[in-house]
């Protein structure tokens, strides 16, 4: 039955592809960014050897064309160009022409954008670069208009039919800066100095938006590792170091810019979840496409912020965007999937954006509260229509509307079932349905960090499956990673990334159930990245396995952006697993690649963001905590109401061969040992013997 099943599907596929005008290879690839030009009149490949070998055998240049599914100019271009039979009759003719993801082949895409930024200071996405056969870049840019795009196509193909030589000269060169670029810092002391992250902080406050948040310029992009380093940075540094008032700033600074973030277009006020980026300086305009990692990334900063300030905003924040991301980002099987479009049929936005009359129409009675508490007015204005955002306090609205606490909720809770009931009758923005390895492992440890914060057992049981699902659908033969998934089929040889966030998530998730086998598994995977990604010259890790493809060049992923960079990611679970298992060397290593990247925090500190956060470990006292004993759980949930951004722990309730706990279990006793650099101190039986410990 399932053999006539596949069977009927097959033929029914291939009846809607004889349907259309035009079937590349594409076609093949489970990507639904390759799979969206797989119509295209362009003879597009995907990135494969076959590609190559006909470029080598037809001596054609390569255009290398990047891009994701949720990249709004990716479609105008799509649009313009590549559906155009007059400009694919060019690059059919003169180009071996090849689709990437860029989500799916990180490595590719560092490369050429590396050659096009050092091409033209500039880059972005759609990502166009040519190569030679041998796929060393010679030229590439981003976006461009139909025209534009006909006359560099032809005069490439000219001009490489004319003077080869050229060509393969600045190619040469080209690549040679590439290379140059990755070059790894030096280490220029063996010792951490906290002046050199105050004067960092310092730094940055200088461009900071004191009025609504985030940096002093446009486009704002939630960078959910400057607001945790400012965070931690801020709480440690009031309680241990000598300047309150750059403490205090760092702290505030983050706490309005996640209010602001709240209350902003940026975040999806009826539904939950973040947009990828504000287009303005006041979180209004996003640009629409909902990122799993920024959701997963925002979820565990928010959760963090409450731990903080108990501020209830921030608690309804995790609320809505997990309730998001189960209802649209969630796989039958318990994977993540990437991404929602920026686009509906063809406008960007539109599934989010309102007309008064349609809210009129819909919220009847209710439509003077919601114009007021979502402003819409000038306010909420854009283009013709409206984004729902915040500008008023809910007391000033409970005051203008003589309304009581509970009753402005019931009231915005049945505003908000309203909308996502008319909102359900869209056309949805497109679903990116491919499930990477690295953003699933942010999202886990996304859901463990809210369960840690709030208890929701749902939340941890989220978690536990997708570690599990991780662990085994996405695990190769040889103990690795793979980096795709999709219908049952995983792709890709993991990156270092993969590795990093897997490895992260599952410390998070230990913290919360406290079950040592996701301690096994964090440290079997990081036996892996020693052996296969480890460069033993720049005591740093590769981007890719030594059993990887062989591109162009290796690189190290070094800066923190919106995503933390592997390396720095790396660094900091080293550093925890050493602290959990009593590992010496890897506490080295992580120390290693911290001190080689000193004075890159110094004068970049919001690119090397999750670094210091590793730095803070160093300057600042930081404590193991071992909990051990019968009914230890408990005393460990009266831990974690605590904010302790400065301590790692174990807990045990029967007697462990882990380190930090080994030896220690004493039945019928509750003990808490509180350890620093390896040292502890007597045991205590009360949590505010040991809190005191820690001052």
């Amino acid at each position: 039955m399932a053999d006539l099943i596949t069977a009927i599907f097959a033929a029914a596929t291939c009846l809607l592809n004889n349907m259309q005008k035009h079937t590349n290879k594409l076609i093949n690839e489970t990507s639904p960014y390759l799979l969206q030009h797989a119509h295209n009149p362009v003879s597009w490949h995907a990135w494969n050897n076959e590609a190559w070998q006909k470029a080598k055998a037809e001596n054609k240049l390569v255009l290398i064309s990047v891009g994701y599914s949720a990249c709004h100019w990716c479609h105008v271009m799509e649009h313009e160009s590549f559906e155009d039979e007059e400009v694919a009759n060019v690059m059919n003719e003169n180009f071996i022409c090849i689709k990437v993801d860029r989500e799916e082949r990180p490595d590719i895409d560092h490369i050429y954008m590396t050659a096009v930024q050092l091409m033209t200071q500039h880059g972005g996405w759609p990502l166009n670069c040519f190569a030679l056969p041998d796929g060393k870049p010679v030229y590439g840019g981003t976006y461009f208009r139909k025209e534009q795009w006909i006359n560099i196509l032809t005069a490439l193909a000219d001009g490489f039919k004319a003077e080869p030589d050229k060509f393969y000269d600045y190619a040469e060169k080209l690549t040679d800066g590439i290379k140059k670029s990755e070059a790894p810092f030096r280490i220029e002391s063996e010792q951490f100095n906290a002046g050199i992250l105050h004067s960092a902080v310092k730094n940055m406050s200088a461009r900071f938006d004191d009025i609504e948040g985030g940096m002093n310029y446009a486009p704002k992009f939630p960078m959910p590792n400057n607001y945790l380093l400012l965070l931690r940075y801020g709480y440690l540094s009031a309680k241990y170091g000598s300047d309150k008032s750059l403490a205090n700033k760092a702290l505030n600074h983050a706490l309005l810019t996640l209010n602001k973030m709240a209350w902003g277009g940026i975040y999806d006020q009826i539904a939950g979840g973040f947009a990828r980026y504000s287009t303005d300086m006041v979180w209004k305009a996003p640009h629409f496409e909902k990122m799993l990692y920024d959701n997963a990334q925002l979820v565990s900063t928010y959760c963090e912020a409450y731990q903080i300030s108990k501020n209830e905003t921030y608690k309804q924040v995790v609320t809505e965007t997990l309730a998001f991301v189960q209802s649209e980002l969630t796989s039958p099987e318990g994977f993540f999937y990437s991404a929602l479009d920026a686009d509906t049929e063809g406008e960007e936005g539109k599934y989010y954006v309102w007309s008064k009359e349609e809210l009129e129409q819909i919220l009847g009675s209710d439509y003077p509260l919601a114009e007021n508490y979502y402003s819409v007015n000038h306010n909420g204005k854009w283009e013709s229509h409206y984004i729902l955002l915040r500008r008023k306090t809910d007391e000033e609205i409970k005051k203008q509307f003589c309304l009581s606490d509970y009753e402005l909720s019931e009231k915005i809770k049945t505003i908000k079932e309203k909308l996502l009931n008319a909102r359900a009758k869209r056309t949805k923005p497109g679903l990116d349905d491919k499930s990477l390895c690295s953003w699933n492992a942010l999202m886990l440890k996304a859901y463990a960090d809210a369960y840690y914060t709030f208890g929701n057992k749902n939340y941890l049981a989220t978690a536990q499956r997708c570690a599990e699902n991780i662990l085994i659908k996405m695990r190769a033969a040889d103990g690795g990673l793979f980096h795709s998934y999709k219908n049952g089929r995983e792709t890709i040889a993991g990156f270092l990334e993969d590795y990093a966030f897997t490895i992260e998530a599952l410390i998070a998730l230990y913290k919360c159930d406290y079950n040592e086998a996701w301690l096994k598994q964090a440290s079997l995977l990081a036996d892996y990245c020693i052996k296969h990604f480890y460069n033993n010259t720049s005591k740093l890790f590769w981007f890719t396995s030594n059993n990887a493809e062989q591109l162009i060049m290796r690189h190290h992923e070094m800066n923190d952006n919106v995503i933390p960079a592997s390396n720095s990611v790396m660094a900091n679970v080293l550093f925890d697993l050493a602290k959990l298992q009593g590992n010496t060397l890897r506490e080295n290593t992580a120390r290693t690649m911290l001190l080689s990247v000193q004075m890159q925090i110094r004068d970049y500190l919001s690119g090397y963001s999750n670094w210091a956060l590793l730095f803070l470990k160093y300057i600042y006292p930081h404590f193991e905590l071992a909990l051990v004993g019968n009914s230890v759980n408990e005393l460990a949930a009266e831990f974690k109401k605590h904010y302790l951004p400065n301590a790692i722990f174990a807990c045990s309730n029967s007697p462990s061969e882990m380190a930090l706990v080994k030896n220690r279990f004493v039945d019928g006793k509750n003990l808490i040992y509180v350890c620093e650099n390896n040292s502890c101190k007597m045991p205590v039986e009360k949590l505010e013997d040991a809190l005191l410990l820690m001052q």
